[in-house]
Formats: C-alpha cells, structure tokens, sequence
C-alpha cells in the first residue's frame, strides 16, 4: 500500500471520521477542520503505511491534554510544534515519524501541522484507534515495562495561564504533571511525549487508524440525515440502539477532564469520562467502553461530543462492538481501566470478556 496524500476533502473525512471514532471525546470538530487546512496550507501531506518504516525508527506521539469543555483553554499550532521541538531537544535523537495518540475530531489530525513543517513523515497509526480518557491509554502499554522513563513536553494557554512544560519520569508521573499543566494553561495542552520504536507501536497500537477515520468520515458526508448514520454503523459493523430526546445532563469539569452523565428520553442514561464510558437502559448494560459509544444529531447526522451535548437536543446513540474497532493492548490492560470505574461509579473491567 503505497502513501496516501491528503487533500482537503480528506481533511473533512478525516475529522468527521475521527469525530465518530472519538467516542464522545477527542475534540471539535471545527478546531479539527482549522488546524487539517492549515496543515495543507503550510505544506503537502503525506500519510504514510506503519509498514513502511524499519523496526527500529523512532516514532513520537502528539497529542492534546485536557478537558475539552473548560472555558480558558487554548491551544494554537505554533504550541503544537513547540513542543515537538522541546522534546527533539530533549531525546537528542532524529525522529523518523510523527502519530497521533487516538481518533477523534482533534486528536486525528494531530501531528499533520508539525509535519507540513518539519517533514517528518506522518503515520497511518494512532496510540489507539479511538479516544479514551487517560495518558496512560494512550502509551501503548509503555506502564508495563520496568524502569521505562517517559519524556513528554506540553504548551498551551494564552497570556498569564501560558505553560511550557518538559518532563522525564515514570509514565504515570509525567503524565500527571502533564494533566496538571493542562489545567494550569486553562484546560488543555498541545502535547509531545514517549518516543518508541516503529517495532514496539506496530505490536501495541493501533495501525491503519487514520486512515479508518477516513473511510468512516466518506461515508457519513456521503450521505445525509439517517442515511449518513446509517452508513457510518454499516462501516463500521455497529448498530443504532435509539433515536430520542436528550432529557437530563450533567457535566463536571475537574482535575482536567469532563465527568458526567446523559440521559435519552429517561430510560438510557450514558455515564462519560470525557468519552462515554457506559450505556445502560432502565439499569440493564447494554456497552461498555472500550467498546464505541456515541451521539449524532438526529436530523443532520453531526456528531456531537459529550462537551456539547444540551437538554433537549434530538440524537441517535450509536455503538460498535470493541472487536470491531483498531483497539491498542492498554485497552485490555486491567490496571489502566480501574481508574474508569471510580470516576463513573460503574463496573468496567467484568465486561471485558
């Protein structure tokens, strides 16, 4: 399979798709759309097969830290490329290819900007192939290896909440200060962190992610209303569960993330940690993450993100089983999905199975 350029069509497939992807979570979709075309504008992309680097290349992921809700975040491209630039520094070594951390409305165009600038080539390859809450998910299972010190840099804020941060740690104390950070910046950070090989990404992420969303996002803009929702389940091997009223919902922000809870027509309710987490109908489970869980506007088909969910609102749930989804190892990993089932107050990790 050869590269993949991307042109602005692809740019709109690639974060409508990821927006689906994303589960409740990974973004907007119009911060997605500006920071794609501004991509193309800067330079030619190119997406390119996992397949196509030795084991051996370094790979580094970008991302965004924080809670896309909260109302002082900001977070420009030249942040994005600042901290790719801190932890080249940092590493000292070149870097082979840029990926993102998981799909999303955002988070799958992340690292097209920073390679229109830089040229270093961008991978058809997520950390995971769709959103999830945590760092740690997204590190490919790098918490599993004994003494692994993880290097992440992070940039965002405007004027007095500007944050520039490098770090060198355990995985789960960078992260941490990285989500720190994130709040300190006002809510969210433009992130690069945890250089590893093309080998060790291939074997515990997620390839082909990109270009899933993709293929995701032609064939809800392909189509309209029930017929672009339809089309997107059909691609995807999911199912409609129902098409209703939103009738109560609740939104936190805290410690970086956006925790709550929406309810269909008062018999389904959906608890999320920034993406939806479970589904359930008058107290039966009917998906549970890393399962896909997601709302879409009844009448247009839009997607809409946890963030942007309001009383009243007509949408569809939609769900797509985890075996059908490009799933990272850290997705079956017990000790990185017990953190969900504090936040949510709900049981996760028997539902693995």
């Amino acid at each position: 399979m050869g590269n993949i350029k991307i042109d602005a069509k692809m740019v709109e497939y690639a974060v409508y798709g990821g927006a689906v992807l994303g589960g409740g979570g990974g973004g907007w979709i119009e911060e997605g759309l500006k920071i794609g075309r501004l991509a193309l504008e800067v330079g030619q992309i190119e997406l390119t097969p996992i397949d196509k680097f030795a084991e051996d290349d370094l790979f580094v992921t970008v991302s965004m830290v924080g809670a896309p809700a909260a109302k002082d975040q900001f977070v420009m491209p030249i942040h994005y490329a600042k901290a790719l630039e801190m932890l080249s520094q940092k590493i000292g070594r070149p870097i082979q290819g840029l990926h993102t951390n998981e799909n999303g409305a955002g988070t799958t165009v992340n690292g097209w900007f920073q390679s229109a600038i830089t040229g270093i080539p961008l991978v058809d390859f997520a950390c995971n192939g769709r959103a999830h809450p945590t760092g740690a998910m997204g590190s490919m299972n790098l918490s599993e290896l004994d003494g692994y010190i993880s290097h992440q840099a992070g940039v965002g804020g405007k004027d007095a909440n500007y944050v520039e941060m490098s770090i060198s740690g355990s995985l789960e104390r960078s992260a941490s200060m990285i989500r720190k950070a994130s709040v300190e910046a006002g809510g969210l950070v433009a992130v690069a962190r945890n250089p590893v090989t093309a080998g060790y990404a291939r074997m515990n992420g997620a390839p082909g992610a990109i270009s899933q969303a993709i293929q995701v996002g032609e064939a809800l803009l392909s189509q309209t209303g029930e017929a672009a929702i339809e089309a997107v389940v059909s691609k995807l091997g999911g199912q409609v569960v129902t098409m209703g009223t939103v009738t109560d919902f609740a939104l936190e922000t805290t410690g970086g993330f956006d925790v709550g809870t929406v309810w269909i027509d008062g018999k389904y309710e959906m608890t999320f940690w920034n993406e939806y987490m479970t589904l359930e109908k008058d107290g039966e489970r009917f998906c549970t993450f890393p399962d896909l869980i997601m709302t879409l506007d009844a009448k247009t088909a839009k997607p809409i993100v946890t963030a942007a969910v309001e009383k009243g609102q007509q949408v569809a749930v939609i769900t797509v089983p985890k075996q059908q989804l490009l799933l990272s190892t850290t997705m079956y990993n017990k000790n990185l999905l017990k953190p969900v089932e504090e936040i949510v107050k709900r049981s996760i990790i028997p539902y693995l199975v």
